[in-house]
């Protein structure tokens, strides 16, 4: 079990931009992210989510601003933190294979890290598909396999963009139900939806995106009880497309 010692947290962006074009996808954004609390971004679609995850997680660099980690291992950011995407990119083997993978660019003996790996498959319902090849897995064990591939790596910090957004209901549950596992054992979630339902299920604290810029943070009762900005009140009403 990985030492929970925040290596990586907190992180901050000071007036993060990403551009294209000169046309803003994210606009100035501003925030601290700390340990502990579920933090989902919330926001219509085209409101900048991913995006900004792809920043926070690294694959995108502001082209305005700063996006800094500010805790003891900052300069080995990739150690310490995981991303799962909507649609997961599976490998051409094994589900076992797939979810031991990272472990052994990290340099663990392959008698650890598919030991590892078998126990995150049954943390997630698939150990009786580890020999499966992957690509010919459902979405929904997809998404699985993927989680248990982030979560084996014990990360500090889990990013998750839409991870049930192309999900059935049922599949839906199983996720939303392993992601509350991994923020149990001690990792930081930040997670992208347009869901409200799922935000209000999963969320301890919201983020809000108008159009690419940060316009609402508060804790998740109080942002569906009263939401300050006009945009979050009527995108919770419906009504902002």
């Amino acid at each position: 079990m990985r030492d929970r010692t925040p290596a990586l947290l907190p992180l901050v962006l000071d007036s993060a931009t990403v551009a294209v074009a000169g046309v803003p996808i994210l606009d100035r954004v501003s925030f601290t992210l700390e340990a502990g609390s579920r933090s989902v971004v919330l926001g219509a679609n085209g409101a900048g989510k991913s995006v900004l995850l792809r920043l926070c997680h690294g694959l995108l660099a502001p082209t305005a601003g700063t996006m800094r980690w500010l805790g003891p291992h900052a300069g080995d950011p990739g150690r310490f933190q995981a991303m799962v995407f909507q649609r997961p990119i599976m490998l051409r083997r094994s589900v076992i294979a797939n979810v031991a993978y990272g472990l052994k660019l990290a340099g663990i003996a392959k008698a650890e890290r598919l030991a590892r790996a078998h126990a995150a498959l049954a943390r997630v319902g698939l150990a009786h598909l580890a020999g499966r090849p992957a690509r010919l897995l459902s979405g929904g064990e997809q998404q699985l396999a993927a989680l248990a591939r982030a979560w084996v790596l014990e990360p500090e910090v889990l990013f998750l963009d839409e991870p049930t957004a192309s999900l059935d209901p049922a599949a839906t549950r199983a996720v939303e139900a392993i992601v509350g596992a991994i923020h149990t054992s001690g990792t930081k979630i930040v997670m992208t939806t347009h869901n409200l339902g799922q935000a209000r299920r999963v969320a301890d604290e919201i983020l809000f995106l108008d159009r690419g810029r940060l316009i609402e943070r508060a804790g998740v009762d109080r942002f569906f009880a009263g939401p300050a900005t006009t945009e979050a009140r009527a995108f919770i009403e419906g009504e902002l497309p």
